[in-house]
């Protein structure tokens, strides 16, 4: 086939098709020119899963009526205009594509009215083509219906799914920018029928409760912003966060707006999950709705026609300015968990955001490619757990104490790992890990797996006090050992903490360590203790910075407050 020119029919459905894949992405493009116009009421209606009908009506700026039709030419934006305003870009929306892409596929009306004029303007277009513009009475702002999407794509209708999957994704769509613009009253109408309707009073926490419901809204832990005059430069993090008692099997509870663009980033959705580091126990997830505030000269936006990514100048100070805000809340404002909260399961009927339809990374997806910084973030103290009384021991494995507010139940092996581990982690930071010398070198024989981990870590292993030299073909010789280990088998607890290293895709080598030792080391459960070893371990306990949870993420303490226990005795 010669080489030729595509005719504008044909370059106007291939750039649609970049542009508008589903329904969804026309409802998102609309909402943001909606945003974009200064809009504090958006109501979005939908037939047929957006395919029959989709309506968006704003009360936004308008447009002029000498630009109204301009709107729907290829390229023509208000946005930009030129090359060095791609380089600090504000809007949502930018590269003039939206409303030609959607009118190329579909059959588009729009009327409009801008607050200085005493009518609006009416334009019916088809094929990208405007067929009549007339005056007609309305509101300031903007309606723009679309009608029979793909009607002139077959090929792109016949891979769209199910109606309700694709309402699905336009609801959605709608939740996240309600999530990114509190002060914004969206209302969404799904054939007929109003399924969401935002307050638009501004705060977050209010829009959380329509979407993830009153009470795990109430749980959110606010993130913060930093102090902005350190550096106007710095990413300011701030949003909303779920305690580590409150956790879904997936990632999709997790939102991430970039100067309120609604964006898919596995390298922040990791920045997210290593601040839940040793909080939550694996195949757990948390909430969370965070916004990234910035510069705009500091990212790209113009990545993909679609606008879901962005690339940042510097992604090691994204990571870590979203980790350690994260981590910082967590730290100083996560309650000690209630038998209420503790593994609080999935609703048996699925809210609202449960009924979307959103990619969830792998775990292999979750490794950033560009290997972003992987040392644990700053953690400041946090004393979360109050001064304890102890009662006695439960099984030989709980520990009963009483606090200022009822009864603490003590999982006495968790409580001893967070312990251990802290105090090994705090001694290598210091290079002053305590080392128990072999008198007789204890000879441990390593499968080939053991072999290439020992090989590979020696470095790590030896900053906590293995000494370890080649003896044979797979046999090595251990001269000494971290000083937690005394008594312990050390060649059975060398093959161990091996294995375990090669268990899963490790971020952190050496805190992986860390964990395995003061896990070996730990009390066990079952093992009876004196009066004096449980009230050395509490106190022991109520020194660490992260009392609430071992380091694998199970908790180590639940609470029973007097007015549940009140409760249950019906006193009440």
């Amino acid at each position: 086939m010669p080489i030729k020119v595509l005719s504008p029919e044909v370059a106007a459905k291939i750039a649609a098709g970049e542009v508008v894949e589903r329904p969804a992405a026309a409802v998102k493009e609309l909402l943001d020119n909606s945003l974009d116009a200064g809009a504090t009421q958006i109501a979005i209606e939908v037939q047929g899963g957006g395919v029959r009908l989709i309506r968006v009506v704003d009360n936004g700026a308008g447009i002029p009526p000498e630009e109204a039709d301009l709107a729907f030419e290829r390229f023509a934006t208000s946005k930009v205009a030129t090359t060095d305003d791609l380089e600090s870009i504000s809007s949502l929306g930018f590269r003039g594509e939206a409303l030609p892409s959607i009118a190329a596929v579909s059959d588009v009306t729009m009327v409009t009215r801008s607050r200085d004029e005493l009518a609006g303007t009416f334009l019916n277009i088809k094929d990208g083509a405007v067929l009549q513009k007339t005056k007609r009475g309305c509101p300031p702002g903007t309606t723009v219906t679309v009608r029979n999407l793909f009607r002139s794509f077959p090929a792109r209708l016949k891979f769209l799914k199910s109606t309700a999957t694709e309402n699905g994704h336009i609801s959605q769509i709608v939740t996240q920018y309600s999530l990114a613009s509190p002060e914004v009253r969206f209302i969404l109408i799904i054939d007929g029928r109003t399924t969401f309707r935002s307050p638009g009073s501004g705060s977050l926490r209010e829009v959380l409760a329509v979407i993830y419901g009153v009470e795990n809204a109430k749980l959110m832990l606010q993130v913060e912003a930093g102090d902005e005059s350190e550096d106007p430069l710095l990413p300011q993090v701030t949003g909303f966060v779920s305690p580590p008692s409150l956790t879904r099997a997936t990632r999709s509870y997790m939102s991430f707006f970039v100067n309120r663009r609604w964006v898919q980033s596995r390298m922040l959705t990791y920045a997210l999950e290593e601040a839940y580091h040793g909080l939550l126990m694996t195949g757990r997830h948390p909430i969370a709705v965070i916004n990234i505030a910035m510069p705009p000269q500091e990212i790209d936006v113009n990545v993909h026609p679609a606008k879901s990514e962005v690339k940042f100048r510097h992604d090691r100070e994204v990571f870590g300015a979203l980790q350690k805000a994260v981590r910082a809340t967590l730290l100083a404002q996560a309650p000690t968990p209630t038998l209420d909260t503790l593994h609080q399961p999935q609703p048996a009927s699925a809210s609202f955001t449960e009924r979307l339809i959103m990619p969830e990374p792998t775990a292999q997806e979750a490794a950033v490619e560009s290997s972003p910084p992987t040392q644990p973030a700053a953690e400041p103290a946090a004393r979360s757990l109050p001064i304890l009384r102890v009662i006695g021991q439960i099984a030989n494995m709980y520990i009963i104490a009483e606090g200022p507010d009822g009864m603490y139940l003590i999982d006495q092996h968790a409580a001893h790992e967070r312990v251990l581990f802290e105090r090994i982690r705090d001694q290598r930071q210091r290079r002053a890990v305590e080392i128990q010398g072999m008198l007789q070198p204890v000879p441990v024989e390593l499968t080939v797996r053991q072999q290439e981990l020992l090989e590979l870590q020696a470095e790590a292993l030896a900053e906590y006090g293995f000494e370890i030299e080649h003896f044979g073909e797979r046999t090595y010789l251990v001269r000494s050992v971290p000083a937690m280990l005394q008594g312990q088998n050390v060649a059975q607890s060398l093959t161990e903490l091996l294995d375990f290293l090669g268990e899963g895709a490790k971020t952190d080598w050496g805190e992986e360590i860390a964990i395995s030792l003061a896990c070996h080391s730990a009390v066990l459960a079952g093992q009876a203790l004196s009066q004096q070893e449980m009230l050395d371990l509490i106190r022991q306990l109520e020194g660490t910075s992260q009392p609430n949870t071992c380091p694998h993420g199970r908790p180590t303490t639940i609470h029973l407050s007097a007015a549940q226990l009140e409760k249950g005795f019906g006193r009440r």
